[in-house]
C-alpha cells in the first residue's frame, strides 16, 4: 500500500505544474496564521507532514521561522521546494517518508499536516500516524490538523478520503490531546472549485 501511495503522489507532482494542482496556494493560510498564533517563539521546531511543494514553509522563513522539518512522501515535491528555496532554504530539512512509517528523531512544538489525514482512510494507517505523531511531539505540543470537513470533497486527486468535523477530529486524536480551537476554511483551487476543509488545533497533554 505504501509503494502504491508513493507511486501516485510522484506521478501527481512530475505530471502537472506546482501551480496547476488543486491544493496550491500562493499563501498557506490560514496555516500561517494558526502557526504563528501557537508558536512560542520564532525557534519553534515545526513539522510540516505531507508539505508537498507547499508555500508553508517560505511563509515560515520569511516570518523569521528556522527550525523546520518537510516531511513528504514524494521527493518529486521536495525537490521542487528545494529548488525553489535555493540558499533560504540551507537549514530546512527535508524527509522523504511515507508518514505512517517515519521514525522522528526530533521532539517538534508544532506539528502541521494540511490534507495527509483525510487520505488516511484505513483504520490502521490511521492508527500509525497517530503514533508516528505522538513519536515526533511532548506535553505541551501544538497539532494543527486540516481535512476536508463534512460538506468537502469525496474524492481527491482521484483517491477517495475521510472527512471530519472538529469533533470527529477531536475523538480520533484521543484523550492525549485538547481541542483548542477549530476553524472552518473554503480553499478555492486553481480550477475554481470550493473545497470547505476543517482546521483544529490540539494541544498535547
Amino acid at each position: 500500500m505504501q509503494n502504491g501511495r508513493k507511486s501516485h503522489w510522484e506521478k501527481a507532482y512530475e505530471k502537472a505544474a506546482e501551480n496547476e494542482l488543486s491544493w496550491f496556494q500562493m499563501r498557506s493560510e490560514p496555516s500561517l496564521e494558526l502557526i504563528q498564533r501557537h508558536a512560542a517563539s520564532k525557534e519553534a521546531r515545526i513539522v510540516d507532514v505531507g508539505a508537498g511543494a507547499s508555500r508553508l514553509v517560505d511563509g515560515l522563513l520569511e516570518g523569521g521561522f528556522s527550525n523546520i522539518t518537510l516531511v513528504d512522501i514524494s521527493g518529486s515535491s521536495l525537490d521542487l521546494v528545494a529548488r525553489r528555496l535555493g540558499n533560504r532554504g540551507r537549514e530546512v530539512r527535508f524527509v522523504c517518508s511515507d508518514i505512517t512509517e517515519w521514525k522522528p528523531n526530533i521532539a517538534s512544538d508544532i506539528w502541521h499536516d494540511r490534507a495527509v489525514f483525510h487520505f488516511l482512510t484505513d483504520a490502521s494507517d490511521q492508527d500509525a500516524y497517530l503514533e508516528v505523531m505522538e513519536a515526533a511531539t511532548t506535553a505541551g505540543s501544538k497539532v494543527i490538523i486540516a481535512t476536508f470537513a463534512l460538506d468537502g470533497p469525496e474524492k481527491c486527486s482521484g483517491l477517495p478520503v475521510r472527512r471530519y468535523s472538529e469533533t470527529q477530529l477531536d475523538s480520533r486524536l484521543g484523550a492525549s490531546f485538547q481541542l483548542l480551537e477549530s476553524m472552518r476554511h473554503v480553499h478555492v483551487t486553481p480550477a475554481g472549485r470550493e473545497q470547505p476543509f476543517t482546521f483544529a488545533v490540539f494541544q498535547r497533554s
